[in-house]
């Protein structure tokens, strides 16, 4: 991937997502497509700039000194006046999730993404606060019996941000476990079969490092992807969902092909050969110059949802503009291209 030649890529491409303006796409760049080490000087100055230029930055230069996000917070939380009084936690809470997609839940899965851990002390900020008001055993309201989408992207969080060790983000594998149907999908609403929209367990275990995966877990993940590729990631045998085929960046919590290339490739099914239609599209829209469009921000909806969101209470958030190229889009295509060029 490093030779200016490869099939996957050219070299003005590979130095768009090295320019210095973006750390988290240019160290990204530099490891997964270039195969640098950690130790590497580079890298290592990539990655101490993640914090403090581009996305990172601007996001955390928007928290409030308690760890948390909103623009009209309430007053700070206290065990008072919110773990003894439920009616106060729940209001507490919705400033942690509500309104999407700002505050405190979505901007901590963008910052997961882009590589910051617990090591910064913001981070711990935002950890504490799911540790105490959404994992904590004297907490009125236990994620462990949310629905699952809840559950697999806090647990995708917490392990980036390095709590994979901590019995309370280990109870989480545990339900992901728990709440696969029998078909190997899930389901974020009730129902016996699993959904392409419930990619959040997935997701989670491919950020889990293989030496703390247990066999329930790698046969779960068997499962899981299995029911991907049976439908080729796109088809579930009902009619076309278009948003499904436009490319997306933040994701939140819904699903389109490049999220299901990802974290199928991730997960070491680069060499299935169902995945060649998903290819082919992935293929299709990546632009003459060689880079790929953020097409879509959420919420992106087409007929046929079957959820409907108050769309008066979200507040999109993208980091890029829709329509136009874009690094993240473009280093994730990458990524995927090369899982498959490696594993043939």
């Amino acid at each position: 991937m490093a030779n200016s030649d490869s099939n996957l890529t050219n070299q003005g491409v590979v130095d768009w997502l090295l320019e210095e303006d973006q750390p988290s796409v240019r160290y990204y760049t530099l490891v997964d497509l270039l195969g640098r080490k950690e130790n590497d000087p580079e890298v290592r100055e990539a990655y101490s700039k993640i914090p403090r230029r581009g996305w990172a930055k601007d996001i955390l230069e928007l928290q409030k000194p308690g760890g948390y996000w909103e623009p009209n917070e309430p007053a700070s939380p206290t065990e008072e006046n919110v773990l003894r009084r439920p009616a106060n936690f729940l209001r507490w809470l919705n400033f942690l999730i509500r309104p999407g997609y700002v505050t405190t839940n979505w901007r901590a899965l963008v910052l997961s993404d882009l590589g910051l851990t617990s090591k910064d002390r913001r981070i711990g900020k935002i950890a504490d606060l799911f540790f105490k008001y959404k994992l904590g055993l004297g907490s009125p309201i236990n994620i462990y019996n949310e629905e699952v989408c809840i559950v697999g992207n806090t647990a995708r969080l917490l392990t980036r941000f390095g709590y994979v060790e901590d019995f309370r983000v280990r109870k989480l594998y545990d339900r992901l476990l728990e709440d696969q149907k029998e078909d190997g999908g899930w389901n974020c609403f009730p129902s016996d079969k699993g959904t392409l929209d419930s990619w959040e367990a997935l997701a989670a275990y491919a950020v889990l490092p293989k030496e703390k995966r247990t066999k329930s877990i790698d046969r779960s993940i068997e499962r899981g992807v299995e029911f991907y590729l049976q439908r080729e990631l796109f088809d579930d045998g009902e009619k076309r969902y278009d948003p499904w085929f436009r490319f997306h960046y933040p994701v939140h919590y819904y699903y389109d092909i490049l999220v299901g290339l990802d974290f199928v490739t991730k997960l070491g099914y680069a060499d299935d050969r169902r995945l060649r239609p998903a290819l082919k599209i992935l293929d299709d829209k990546r632009r003459r110059d060689g880079t790929w469009r953020l097409d879509k921000v959420h919420p992106d909806r087409g007929a046929g949802t079957g959820y409907d969101p108050n769309l008066r209470k979200v507040k999109p958030f993208a980091l890029e503009e829709a329509g136009k190229p874009s690094k993240w889009i473009t280093l994730t295509a990458l990524r995927i291209l090369k899982r498959v060029e490696d594993a043939s």
